[in-house]
């Protein structure tokens, strides 16, 4: 399995967030940045995400994908859109119920490229700890199965 990576482009206020082989929390912090930078920009119209070449990708940067959905629709108005061609991560994306959040399709009309690639960030630890824990709230509010699945692993990063 590849590297995660997570490259990113803003295309006139479209957003592109394409992930990169095997995407985990070491760049939740970076991404969580992106996240903020991409609502406060002036010109911020939409969310494409690419998934076409994702191998696997964490609960914590799911919950980070459906924050970008819930404060787009909150914010904006907006659904976004998620490309994914891969059965595996279709699966997952099903699991979580993110059909309910996001726009999901096999293919785009016209291919759109991100510019530059997010660097891992996991200096504090604490920061790291507060970003998988929002993330994983976000994914119990969802639905009744993800509050299941992740209500201890929210419970021991609550107490520790």
């Amino acid at each position: 399995m590849r590297p995660g990576q997570i490259l990113v482009a803003d295309h006139e206020g479209v957003y592109v967030i394409k992930m990169v082989g095997d995407v985990r929390l070491t760049l939740c912090i970076s991404f969580d940045q992106f996240i903020d930078s991409m609502f406060s920009a002036d010109n911020f119209s939409a969310v494409l995400f690419d998934l076409s070449e994702a191998e696997a990708i964490d609960s914590t940067t799911l919950g980070l994908m459906a924050k970008i959905s819930l404060q787009g629709q909150d914010r904006h108005n907006i659904i976004p859109v998620i490309l994914s061609t891969n059965p595996s991560i279709n699966r997952i994306l099903q699991t979580m119920g993110f059909q309910d959040i996001f726009t999901i399709v096999s293919e785009l009309k016209t291919p759109v490229s991100p510019a530059r690639e997010l660097t891992a960030d996991v200096n504090d630890e604490l920061q790291v700890k507060e970003k998988v824990l929002e993330a994983h709230k976000i994914l119990m509010g969802l639905n009744k199965e993800n509050s299941a699945t992740f209500r201890n692993l929210v419970k021991m990063l609550e107490c520790n």
